[in-house]
């Protein structure tokens, strides 16, 4: 038997999923329980090895407190979807980013920094580092 590669888009829901779960410091099993299923069902929709339905999807939404649309933002729409909001999508790496436990941990701490003009230092220093000019 042939394994199917999962849809972009089911791939791209699930990996917003899991952004979202671990942004909110919930692990697979507690949203499991939350969804009366087991952690591994979490794990294959966080894959996208299975297609999250409309109606689980709006629980998810519920208990992860972020609106259906947040799942896709940034979806891969093949040329064929409008968002209606005449905004273009947020590029794929700055949630793959997320979605790591560096990027949570490192967005999660800069977000703690009040000083506005510190943050933007620390903006500047990182690009400098990373050899990024912003002109």
């Amino acid at each position: 038997m042939i394994k199917k590669a999962p849809n972009p888009t089911d791939k791209h829901v699930g990996s917003r999923v899991r952004m979202r779960r671990m942004m909110l410091g919930m692990s697979q099993e507690k949203l499991g329980d939350a969804l009366g299923l087991t952690f591994q069902q979490v794990q294959k929709y966080e894959k996208g090895t299975n297609r999250i339905g409309a109606s689980r999807l709006q629980q998810i939404s519920n208990i992860l407190q972020v609106p259906v649309s947040f799942f896709f933002e940034g979806a891969p729409d093949g040329g064929t979807a409008t968002s209606g909001f005449g905004e273009a999508p947020s590029p794929t790496y700055v949630s793959d980013f997320l979605a790591t436990s560096d990027g949570l941990a490192l967005t999660r701490a800069f977000m703690r920094i009040d000083d506005a003009k510190l943050r933007r230092k620390i903006v500047d220093l990182v690009e400098q580092i990373a050899g990024e000019d912003r002109n």
